[in-house]
This record gives structure tokens, C-alpha cells and sequence, in this order.
């Protein structure tokens, strides 16, 4: 079986570098076999923040295409915090904020970006809990920001 990170580089993806908190917290917590990420955001491969709104500036496609950038940051702090993304052993909730505007429904479609990456990733039978809600701005004016809860293995 490939390991997590043999299968990202079969999609063709990579992890970028961690990125730093822009703030008072961490990007991940630990507690017992749990493992809280931060929100996260997407940004360019020089650190900087990627900006705009779906329904405005992106079309739900590439919304979807964000959220899957963004995923692979959470990876990427996944396994800063583990050591190895091989510990994981479930997502258990994913929420996902869009940053569109009033009319924009298609928040369901974005998520999909993070949710199909994993479940490529961890296999579609280790589903997770979601929520993907509408927002009117994020920080740095980012279009997706996405935070998770994972279980892993010791």
C-alpha cells in the first residue's frame, strides 16, 4: 500500500513549506489521539496570501481547486506536528469557509476540494464530518479557509 505522501505525488501534488501563524496560535494542537488544525489559507508558493471571492473573482471550479491548495497546507502541518502523514488514521470533521458573495450557494462544491483530496488520500470509506459555510470575508481576504480535526495513530 503507498504511503500517504507516494499517493500525492502519483496526483501529480506536493506538500508547500508550513506556513507560519500570522497570529496568537499554533497550526496544530495535539490532545490524546486528536489533532486540531488552525485555519488555514490559501497562499502562493512565496508564502503570500492568495486573495478574492467566490462568485466575484473565482467561479466555484476554481474555488474547488483552492480548497485542495489549501488542504495540502494543512498536510503539510499534519506533518510538521506528526512527523509522518502515515499516523493519520481518520479526518473527523472538516469546516470550510467560503468568502463569496451574498448569491453564491455553491459552498457544498468548494468543500468538495478538501473532501475529495482526502478521500483519495485516506480512502473514500474513512469519511468525516463537514460543514461548509458562506462568509462575507476571511483573513488576509482569502477566497477558502479550512481547519480539521484528524485522528492519528501513536
Amino acid at each position: 500500500m503507498p504511503t500517504i505522501e507516494e499517493t500525492l505525488n502519483s496526483l501529480g501534488l506536493s506538500l508547500p513549506e508550513p506556513s507560519t501563524p500570522v497570529a496568537n496560535y499554533v497550526p496544530a494542537a495535539i490532545t490524546g489521539n486528536l489533532i486540531f488544525l488552525s485555519g488555514h489559507i490559501p497562499r502562493t508558493s512565496d508564502g503570500s496570501f492568495i486573495t478574492g471571492k467566490l462568485g466575484e473573482d473565482y467561479t466555484t471550479s476554481q474555488g474547488y481547486e483552492t480548497a485542495q491548495l489549501v488542504t495540502l497546507s494543512l498536510l503539510a502541518s499534519i506533518k510538521q506536528a506528526l512527523g509522518s502523514l502515515d499516523r493519520l488514521t481518520k479526518i473527523v470533521r472538516l469546516t470550510c469557509l467560503v468568502n463569496c458573495t451574498p448569491s453564491f450557494i455553491d459552498q457544498p462544491a468548494v468543500a468538495n476540494g478538501s473532501s475529495d483530496l482526502l478521500s483519495s488520500l485516506l480512502g473514500s470509506d474513512n469519511g468525516h464530518s463537514r460543514v461548509a459555510i458562506g462568509v462575507a470575508s476571511l483573513p488576509g481576504g482569502g477566497p477558502v479557509e479550512i481547519d480539521l480535526i484528524a485522528e492519528y495513530s501513536s
